[in-house]
């Protein structure tokens, strides 16, 4: 069902995170242009999350019609798969983003209901630009997802990717959204639209007050053109998680302060000065010769080039009900620090890593942007 109107003036606004999911959606690699060795690496690392997460709450897994079975084979029986097709499996950025609304029912209790946002995608920066040069199954993900729940759909032209936005979900238009600069006000995206009019569209569909822009994402993070997830998420309503390093070296670092010093003089939308967690951004990690010779570089998807440097992020994990899912690189130093500051970051949470979540990288992201939680009715 379409809905009429914007969700904030239905009354939605976007969850946080944090707050109790329903399942979680994630999607099925297969394309061996952009997955080393015909995905089968990937796929291994996307059972081992999709594993992770269901151990908190359900899970559902999308694949496409030639590799149902195998998906079905490699993931344990609680997790549901069903049949989808799609060009790739960036569900954060193809699938719905949801809102709620809490509305009176019979009882004592508010009833929570939940609709989803279908905004448009271009691959990441369309033809010249993008990932992939054919994306006209991922502008069906999202639909098809709210169509399975049956949930009503607010569909939006505007060119925008799931893992470019984070809220802190605080409702009736006091949230705050965090976004980047690099990535939102690219010409590859939107072109005709200013900065204000982003973000008079950002207040509208998220139901949030304030957006907090920083100039750009990680360094390397040229896929996705600077996504907020590799860069700084909340960790509750006035808290950020923000990827670090003290390298003065590292192209990284200039991005780091830039963004320090933005947050450091910022106030969310209820007028709070922010609190920054500094999450140690691993390596740097670079793509090898053997990693870039397993991927089948037949033109029709962006180049893995080797000498690459890979967009390694703490900050991109997902946030279940009661766990934190996060990547592991193979970095023992950072990927340890990384167990210890998210377990003060989420003391009610078990910290769970991943181990070899570099092969998600490799593919151009990783945890938080290969799932999409959808919040509890």
């Amino acid at each position: 069902m379409e809905m009429n109107g914007t969700p904030s003036q239905l009354g939605y606004h976007m969850p946080a995170e944090w707050e109790p999911h329903s399942q979680c959606w994630m999607g099925w690699p297969e394309r061996p242009d952009n997955w080393r060795g015909n995905a089968v690496h990937g796929q291994h690392v996307f059972a081992k999350v999709a594993t992770a997460i269901s151990m908190f709450e359900p899970v559902t897994v999308c694949a496409s019609v030639a590799q149902w079975a195998n998906a079905r084979s490699q993931l344990p029986p609680n997790i549901r798969v069903v049949e989808m097709s799609m060009n790739d499996s960036w569900f954060r950025d193809t699938g719905p983003t949801f809102v709620v609304i809490k509305a009176q029912s019979n009882s004592d209790n508010p009833e929570q209901k939940v609709a989803g946002i279908d905004w448009n995608f271009n691959s990441w920066g369309g033809v010249d630009d993008g990932c992939y040069e054919d994306w006209s199954l991922d502008l069906h993900v999202a639909r098809k997802i709210l169509g399975i729940e049956r949930l009503p759909r607010f569909p939006h032209t505007m060119i925008l990717e799931g893992g470019s936005i984070h809220v802190d979900g605080e409702a009736f238009l006091s949230g705050t959204c965090l976004t980047t600069e690099e990535c939102l006000l690219n010409e590859n995206r939107n072109p005709n639209m200013t900065k204000e009019h982003i973000e008079d569209e950002l207040k509208a569909y998220l139901g949030v007050k304030k957006v907090i822009w920083l100039p750009r994402g990680l360094y390397g993070d040229d896929d996705t053109n600077g996504h907020i997830d590799n860069m700084c998420c909340f960790a509750k309503p006035g808290v950020v998680l923000l990827s670090w390093t003290d390298d003065e070296t590292d192209p990284q670092y200039e991005r780091s302060m830039e963004a320090f010093s933005i947050l450091s003089n910022a106030t969310d939308a209820s007028g709070q000065k922010l609190q920054i967690i500094k999450l140690h951004v691993p390596g740097p990690l670079f793509m090898t010769d053997e990693e870039a010779d397993g991927v089948a570089q037949d033109g029709e998807a962006k180049p893995r080039l080797p000498g690459t440097r890979l967009a390694a992020s703490y900050v991109n994990f997902y946030i279940a009900n009661g766990g934190i899912i996060t990547p592991q690189f193979g970095d023992k130093k950072w990927d340890d620090e990384a167990v210890c500051v998210l377990s003060q970051a989420f003391p009610d949470h078990e910290v769970v890593g991943i181990e070899g979540a570099r092969e998600i990288v490799l593919g151009g992201g990783n945890i938080h942007c290969i799932t999409q939680q959808q919040p509890v009715v």
